[in-house]
């Protein structure tokens, strides 16, 4: 064969391979492998250690690592603005639009709310820069947890925008008994109160008159809630209005309606009486606004002619 060498075997009479050229072939080829693994680790610690310069590959992976590094600086600066703009929102949301139907606002713990589970992000773990990825990451979900959040509030705002027009009639607006029939008694804020006999603030206002005469919803809405019992306010009767207003009539003789039932401004949904923890007979009228009782008396006209009266309400007044 070609490249291998042959001596002459004097005992068998015949050519043979050498095999000691075979063994010095190998080594030779070794060596030279070797050697040249020794020159090109030489070659490799000069260039990067005692030059200082950076092999090809490093160039290229240092390069990869700054354009990714560039683009997460970028990705946070358009997470910055995008924040700023869902900030904006969120304050207009809670100053202007949900207060104008009367909604509440909506907190910011539920805003900022964050989304669970520790193994979220072990995808980054082991690359470059996890941690600032997984940041990143964080931000953007928190961006679309946000972003979410507006959009349901929205969404409410609609709703209630479509029925502003129903407004004008949900408000409470006229006196929950004929106002020639009864007179204050006990206006709205702090008084001294007749049976417990100490300073104590009156949610409400007070409208003594003969027993039995109607109570009249205020305003359209759905009766929230009926109760029955002997102590406090008695018989009394909670409506929603929508808006964020609330309407409560207490002490009552009779209640005339039950819990889920429709009423229109004007309906009789109960009688004055002296149920409950009272001195005689009068209606304990309530107006809230978003769970907070504010005066009722900036919701009556006192100027309405008792004709005009008996045109809103729907019974005999």
């Amino acid at each position: 064969m070609a490249g291998e060498k042959y001596i002459f075997n004097q005992q068998t009479q015949s050519y043979e391979i050498d095999r000691r050229s075979v063994r010095a072939a190998f080594y030779k080829t070794g060596g030279v492998l070797l050697g040249g693994l020794a020159l090109f680790l030489l070659y490799f610690f000069v260039f990067t250690r005692t030059i200082g310069l950076d092999t090809p590959k490093t160039l290229l992976l240092e390069r990869q690592n700054r354009i990714l590094t560039e683009q997460l600086a970028l990705l946070d600066g358009r997470i910055d603005a995008d924040d700023q703009q869902l900030q904006e929102l969120a304050l207009r949301d809670n100053l202007v639009y949900r207060p104008v139907f009367g909604m509440e606002e909506v907190p910011a713990a539920t805003r900022e709310a964050g989304l669970g589970g520790e193994d979220r992000y072990a995808a980054f773990l082991g690359l470059a820069h996890q941690d600032l990825m997984a940041a990143s990451a964080a931000r953007v979900d928190g961006l679309m947890r946000k972003a979410y959040v507006q959009s349901v509030s929205f969404d409410e705002v609609k709703v209630y925008s479509s029925r502003a027009g129903d407004m004008a009639s949900c408000i409470p607006s006229i006196y929950p008994v004929n106002p020639k029939n009864v007179q204050i008694t006990s206006p709205f804020g702090a008084r001294f109160h007749p049976i417990r006999q100490t300073i104590v603030f009156h949610e409400g206002i007070d409208l003594a008159g003969p027993a039995g005469q109607p109570v009249y919803a205020t305003g359209d809405g759905v009766v929230e809630s009926t109760e029955v019992n002997f102590s406090g306010y008695g018989n009394v009767i909670v409506i929603d209005h929508g808006f964020g207003y609330k309407t409560r009539y207490a002490h009552l003789k009779e209640i005339k309606v039950t819990q889920g039932q429709v009423v229109i401004r004007g309906d009789r949904i109960g009688t004055l009486g002296s149920s409950g923890l009272s001195t005689g007979p009068h209606l304990h009228y309530e107006v809230i606004y978003r769970g907070t009782q504010i005066n009722p008396w900036n919701f009556l006209n006192p100027d309405v002619t008792p004709e005009e009266y008996n045109k809103l309400v729907r019974g005999n007044g």
